[in-house]
């Protein structure tokens, strides 16, 4: 479900790690011939699409087989009621990808924590690393947009409060592809001076893009107290905690299969709490 909505933005991002026993139990709990249902986009790359070549269609297919249960996609494109169309309605049991303490649903706890990220190109003369830069006002910066309110995301508001708000390039979450891929392509062509942009998101068009670019975490200014950093779960329905605690144990068993994925998508992540930054994987530049 992580979405060209920049869903993390609104989200509480409160730990859940919770200790588990081994996965097997979690197939007693759940594993009873029925499909996993699993709710996504079927065009939403990297997260997911109907040819199921999305990071989040990998992590689905490696939580199923944990669980012992065939894999059934509820393809629904994301936009208003999305929860109460899928979830809500009963025709899917799971989001792969919701922030972490998501009020609308019952979330496991968390398997990765990304970050927005600033993007540049890799030959840039400047690159742009804090909204402290004091080249900022004259940079022209791409941004994704919630709404026609630039300040509704938190590095839009950081933009805002610094002064970069006449050179700012938004980018709406619905048009002609991903937003983020958008930007990627304005700025590998030269008609932006840099972006900020949400990590998984910005990893993958980033390591796709013909001219090479790089990817570092943002951090916020400190007159701007936003979160930056969201931890990512998985969400069931409020009343399922069987189904979320199988999902729980799942994670852990098969965590390194899942951190190989998000390795192989170039999501930019920091260290859940446990972690270490070689076992979360630092934000990098995003081309090997």
């Amino acid at each position: 479900m992580s979405s060209r909505c920049l869903r993390p933005i609104t989200a509480c991002a409160a730990a859940l790690l919770v200790a588990g026993p081994n996965v097997a139990a979690a197939a007693d709990v759940v594993s009873d011939g029925e499909a996993l249902r699993v709710c996504a986009d079927p065009d939403n790359l990297p997260y997911s699409n109907a040819a199921e070549q999305g990071f989040e269609n990998r992590i689905a297919r490696v939580i199923a087989d944990a669980l012992g249960r065939p894999l059934r996609y509820e393809w629904q494109p994301l936009g208003r009621g999305f929860v109460r169309k899928t979830l809500g309605a009963g025709s899917c049991d799971v989001f792969i990808g919701v922030p972490a303490g998501f009020e609308r649903v019952l979330t496991t706890r968390p398997y990765y924590r990304s970050v927005y990220v600033f993007v540049n190109r890799a030959d840039a003369a400047h690159k742009l690393a804090s909204f402290d830069d004091p080249l900022l006002g004259r940079m022209a910066i791409g941004v994704q947009l919630v709404g026609d309110d630039l300040a509704a995301t938190p590095p839009g508001h950081a933009l805002s409060r610094h002064g970069a708000i006449e050179r700012v390039v938004g980018y709406m979450a619905w048009g002609d592809g991903p937003a983020a891929a958008r930007a990627a392509a304005d700025l590998a062509a030269g008609r932006l001076d840099a972006a900020v942009l949400w990590g998984p998101q910005a990893g993958w068009f980033a390591r796709r893009s013909a001219v090479p670019l790089v990817v570092t975490p943002a951090r916020p200014p400190a007159d701007v107290p936003l979160p930056f950093e969201f931890e990512i779960a998985m969400g069931v329905r409020k009343d399922d905690r069987a189904l979320r605690d199988a999902l729980d144990r799942a994670i852990v068993e098969r965590h390194d299969e899942i951190v190989a994925i998000l390795d192989a998508y170039a999501v930019p992540r920091l260290p859940l709490a446990g972690e270490d930054d070689a076992t979360a994987g630092r934000p990098t530049g995003a081309r090997p």
